[in-house]
């Protein structure tokens, strides 16, 4: 028994350099993870900086930023682990077979990331843009984010709609901010009964006074349609595309306002029924 113990406490003292060493090794390695996490942080706001200074577009900024993200704490995991003795081709293998998992279990995330690289360089859109997602309802907003997999979207009521980048980039998108020009159209009816003349010249009226319509640019008011209840008026014209909403919503307004004062009926669909007495 006292053999054993002699040659266990034998066995121990042994040890101690590599438990102190080992020991050594695990402090280090928390404090290289500590001070790595603040560089990273470090990096990528300067990487930030320089690409904004640089002018950059945002959207690539972004997904720059969360790209080099990934890649440096990768290569920080990979500097802690060689230094506890595991060889850089057992990191490089393990890399690679969990990368080759992780590409079959996840094949929708590399079609996001795919889309998002289709994204960046071919720019449907930018951060700022106020796009819509043809064919999906509600899924509209302006770009706020363009991440590396995700898309971010604000919309008018402050909500957040996140769109996988392979959605977006395999679907047809409405750009409606990119120009900086838009035209406005409006339709209104009159009844057949009101002077159609007459309520051109107000329209027209209208669209001379309103600052914000582009009049060098073509301006038309027309008769759009015989319609069953009413004669459809419309009218055309150039607007700023920041504007475009303030002028059409300021303009019905007006328009309602002036066909009443001079008496330009706007009808309603109705029904008239005649009876005729058949007995004589």
């Amino acid at each position: 028994m006292d053999r054993l113990m002699r040659r266990g406490s034998s066995y121990l003292q042994e040890q101690i350099p590599t438990l102190v060493g080992f020991g050594m090794k695990v402090v280090i390695s928390i404090v290289v993870f500590y001070l790595g996490i603040r560089g990273i942080r470090w990096l990528i706001k300067a990487l930030r900086r320089s690409m904004e200074q640089m002018k950059v577009d945002q959207g690539v900024v972004q997904f720059a930023c969360s790209l080099a993200k990934i890649l440096l704490y990768l290569f920080l995991v990979f500097s802690i682990a060689t230094q506890f003795g595991i060889t850089e081709a057992s990191v490089a293998a393990l890399i690679g077979s969990t990368g080759i998992t992780l590409a079959m279990g996840l094949q929708g995330g590399l079609a996001n990331l795919a889309g998002g690289i289709m994204i960046l360089l071919f720019k449907p859109f930018q951060v700022g843009d106020y796009i819509v997602q043809n064919g999906v309802a509600g899924c509209e907003g302006t770009v706020s984010r363009i991440d590396m997999c995700y898309t971010r979207l604000t919309t008018i009521d402050n909500k957040t709609i996140v769109i996988p980048n392979g959605t977006l980039s395999n679907s047809s998108i409405t750009n409606v901010t990119e120009k900086e020009e838009r035209q406005l159209d409006v339709k209104v009816g009159i009844s057949y009964q009101s002077d159609i003349h007459h309520a051109k010249e107000i329209l027209e009226k209208l669209l001379k006074e309103e600052p914000d319509i582009y009049h060098e640019q073509d301006v038309a008011v027309f008769v759009d349609e015989l319609a069953e209840s009413a004669v459809i008026l419309g009218f055309r014209a150039w607007v700023p595309t920041d504007r475009y909403w303030k002028v059409k919503w300021g303009l019905n307004e007006k328009i309602k306002l002036s066909f009443d004062k001079e008496g330009i009926k706007i009808p309603y669909d109705q029904l008239d029924v005649h009876l005729e007495n058949i007995d004589g």
